[in-house]
């Protein structure tokens, strides 16, 4: 006989009158839940170019705030070098910027430095990639409100700068609260600050170098000379060890690249052209900024000062020049501070996302691929804020220490990345025309990345760097337990044995229609596999001839894997969920018992099996709900993280609703 279908769709959210003061509270704080029933849902939270270059590309372009900073300083008295210095940074930005345009060419649905190490190099390289893209991106939070407290606090009285930190902890939960509202709203919102920060920022560079367009002979001169200085103190080894010692420690400078290419899957269709074209921006910005500080470095003759950055010192000798000075300061550091709270967006946007994508494949725990009633990885971006406000308290906002932990991560992914795509090119040489070109240009990038990187960590080792080697590494050990348990689980369940099947002499003759006045079993299941099926025949075999009727309630579950996809892929997924309600119903009616299946959508499986399961007790008179639930035969603390409660969490509901539910253990050994 054909299966019986019921579906219900209904994602909307309750009349706010109906809610608790807590969900209402809850609705203010971050908006009103989003319903997947929109078909213009994905066009709506997708970000054009500008958007996305706001709230990606920020993040590289707020790194000018401390990147030329370090490498100007670490120059010391041979500030001759800024000229070469800013040559190299400009070549070094222009090369990953566009490697990284190859590499959306190559993975149009994003996943960034995780998915493109495991593909080319392996599943092993890529969790080391994805940790390190974890660290990566908690520490952009970190270093991007650290120096956004330095920037504000620049032109405040030294006994102000008690109050650096808590302002720099409130700003963390700031944006902890605004990214759960959801994406575009959050770079909506920001999007005024980061058009400041671009004039004042045109005005300062373009300025400060037409101010000092008369002394540029002098300053060539001088230049030489230094270089000339440079060769008798130094010589050619020396000054090209110290440009490089320079060049890597400003590596902070190159940070934030990658997240264009991680954040594909919120950008507007055509997502690739979309990618590349704020790859552009975000690049061309870079390199113009960065280059141009360390020239206005230069010219203005800069030297630290206690208190300020060396963006400031800038910004107060330029605006000595100009009318309303005092006031062109103030907008100069705040649209910088400002830009670097904006820049910690990709924190909060990637770092979940990559949280997410690794959960997907069982290297984090599943629940982080989970979307919240705003459709954002809630899980992650809590996770996310908490440890950068970790590393905030650790570091005590120190950006000098913190920008050597972050380059770490940053380059260890690069160096991936880049020399995976090398990798890529080199094997498929007999099917590519520009093979030659792209090689040498992801080899060169790899090479780059790889100095740095190598520098960075010989240099700084015991001022910071062993941390984020340490956390990094103990990212990636602890991935491989996960994907070891997930993956012992699931090998477990498969060596359940198979029970015979007891046909039912009834099942010989036509199945009648389901009568909802008799008892019926009501059974939530996941997917048609060995816990479904043994919690179905434990129905049979505990309540033998009781239950006339069995309804199966199947969700298909928008997690992140799910939603980057769009419509078409939630429409496979309400298929997949109807082919199992199928195969569950094949397997009553082969016991002699009518049955039905029922099908919700949603990102929370509980609440969604809540609305399903009290929409059929209105519907039958005498329903009983059963779930199956993996029970391990030596329960560990870690069980309940790794593994959802939702079986419990849906028997607490019903309870509450005076509704009984009977939950039946399988027991594996492990």
């Amino acid at each position: 006989m054909p299966a019986h279908f019921f579906n219900d769709s209904s994602t909307g959210s309750p009349p706010a009158e109906t809610l608790s003061i807590g969900r209402r509270l809850r609705r203010a704080l971050f908006g009103e839940p989003r319903s997947l029933a929109d078909h213009s849902l994905f066009h709506k939270l997708s970000l054009i170019p500008f958007l996305a270059w706001v709230g990606l590309g920020a993040d590289g372009l707020s790194s000018s705030a401390y990147g030329p900073d370090e490498a100007f300083r670490t120059l010391g008295q041979h500030t001759y070098l800024a000229v070469g210095l800013a040559f190299v940074m400009a070549s070094t930005v222009s090369i990953i910027s566009l490697a990284y345009s190859h590499i959306i060419e190559r993975f149009p649905h994003g996943g960034g430095g995780y998915l493109v190490a495991s593909q080319l190099l392996g599943p092993r390289v890529g969790v080391v990639s994805g940790a390190a893209l974890v660290v990566d991106y908690i520490l952009t939070i970190t270093v991007s409100i650290a120096a956004a407290g330095d920037a504000l606090f620049s032109f405040l009285p030294l006994p102000w700068h008690m109050w650096k930190l808590p302002v720099e902890v409130f700003l963390i939960a700031w944006l902890v609260a605004v990214n759960i509202r959801g994406v575009r709203e959050s770079v909506l919102m920001l999007a005024p600050i980061f058009l400041v920060f671009i004039a004042t920022h045109v005005v300062l560079i373009a300025g400060g170098i037409a101010f000092h367009a008369a002394d540029l002979p002098a300053l060539a001169e001088s230049v030489s000379d230094g270089f000339q200085g440079g060769l008798a103190t130094l010589g050619a080894g020396g000054m090209f060890l110290l440009l490089i010692h320079a060049f890597s420690l400003g590596g902070g400078t190159y940070t934030g690249i990658e997240a264009v290419s991680n954040g594909i899957p919120i950008m507007r269709e055509p997502r690739v052209q979309t990618a590349k074209r704020t790859m552009l921006y975000m690049g061309s910005s870079l390199a113009f900024t960065a280059t141009g500080l360390l020239i206005g470095y230069l010219l203005w003759k800069i030297t630290p000062a206690e208190g300020m950055t060396m963006n400031a010192v800038l910004a107060n000798a330029f605006a000595r020049h100009l009318p309303f000075g005092e006031v062109f300061v103030v907008l100069v550091l705040v649209s910088e501070g400002a830009l670097l709270v904006v820049a910690a967006q990709a924190g909060f946007i990637d770092g979940p996302r990559v949280l997410a994508n690794m959960a997907v494949d069982s290297w984090m725990p599943h629940r982080f691929s989970a979307l919240s009633d705003r459709l954002t990885t809630q899980n992650g971006i809590v996770l996310m804020g908490a440890a950068s406000l970790a590393a905030l308290l650790y570091t005590l906002g120190d950006v000098r220490q913190i920008v050597v932990m972050y380059s770490i991560n940053v380059f260890l992914t690069f160096s991936l990345s880049l020399g995976g795509m090398a990798t890529y090119h080199l094997r498929t040489r007999d099917r590519e025309e520009l093979w030659v070109r792209r090689t040498a240009l992801f080899t060169a990038g790899f090479v780059l990345c790889a100095t740095i990187l190598a520098f960075t960590i010989m240099e700084k080792f015991f001022e910071g760097g062993w941390i984020t080697v340490l956390v990094t590494g103990s990212v990636v050990f602890l991935s491989f337990l996960i994907r070891r348990h997930y993956h012992a689980a699931a090998a477990q369940i498969a060596k359940l044995p198979d029970e015979p099947e007891k046909i039912n002499h009834l099942s010989l003759l036509p199945v009648g229609e389901i009568d909802p006045r008799e008892p019926t079993a009501a059974v939530l299941v996941a997917s048609y596999g060995k816990l479904g099926i043994r919690t179905v025949r434990s129905i049979f075999k505990e309540f033998p001839g009781h239950y006339k009727n069995m309804v199966f309630l199947a969700v298909g579950v928008v997690d992140s894997g799910a939603f980057k996809g769009g419509g078409n892929a939630l429409e496979s997924l309400r298929a997949a969920a109807e082919e199992t309600g199928k195969k569950y119903v094949g397997l009553a009616n082969r016991h002699g018992v009518p049955a039905a299946y029922r099908v919700g959508m949603g990102i929370d499986v509980a609440e969604e099996a809540e609305k399903l399961c009290l929409n059929l007790a209105r519907e039958f008179s005498h329903v009983t709900f059963f779930s199956g639930k993996l029970v391990f035969e030596r329960e560990r603390w870690y069980h309940r993280f790794l593994h959802n409660e939702t079986a419990f969490a849906v028997q607490r509901r019903l309870q509450w609703a005076g509704q009984t539910m009977v939950i039946l253990p399988v027991v594996v050994e492990r």
